[in-house]
């Protein structure tokens, strides 16, 4: 499809899944090539990144942990600058490597609360990969260490990406017009 309507607003096509699964690819083989035969925790950050986690799950081959966890920051297009521990981390992260899986980066301010909240919580090392980064966007001092794609600071919906918790399964990802 080249277009979509959620609610009161309409997406064009942005992103194809295609693009979207070479890059998750390459996030796989930086992620192997680093962590070895460790076993470090993957954390999946829901709701957003449950697709990137489970195509990133598909290419790992190596020996990993897998757990989720849930904050929330967003109401409607905009962040509220407000981050909400929904679901925390509920395995053990003391002396660990752990590698968050998040579907965007665009303040930062979300995943610097994670990553800070983590390393207090005795995290030996914590790592962010991320599907997709809108640098100009981010108002922090955060740097992912794995990223699938950089993209403008459009609002965009599909591969797991919502407009008030509609647009999650698309295929493809959707920029919104106007």
């Amino acid at each position: 499809m080249d277009k979509i309507r959620l609610k009161d607003k309409e997406f064009e096509l942005f992103i194809p899944e295609k693009e979207i699964k070479a890059a998750i690819a390459k996030v796989a083989g930086q992620i192997k090539s680093d962590v070895g035969d460790t076993n470090p925790l993957f954390v999946g950050i829901l709701n957003g990144a449950f697709m990137f986690t489970a195509e990133l799950m598909r290419q790992m081959d190596t020996h990993y942990e897998i757990t989720f966890a849930r904050y929330s920051s967003y109401r409607g297009l905009n962040t509220t600058g407000v981050v909400r521990e929904i679901m925390p981390v509920q395995a053990d992260v003391k002396g660990r490597t752990l590698i968050l899986l998040e579907d965007i980066i665009d303040t930062g301010y979300t995943m610097q609360f994670v990553m800070d909240k983590l390393k207090n919580d005795g995290a030996a090392d914590v790592r962010l990969a991320t599907m997709l980064f809108k640098p100009d966007s981010l108002k922090c001092d955060l740097k992912p260490d794995y990223v699938g794609l950089q993209i403008p600071s459009d609002f965009i919906v599909g591969y797991g990406l919502d407009y008030d918790e509609m647009g999650r399964a698309y295929r493809d990802i959707y920029k919104v017009i106007g």
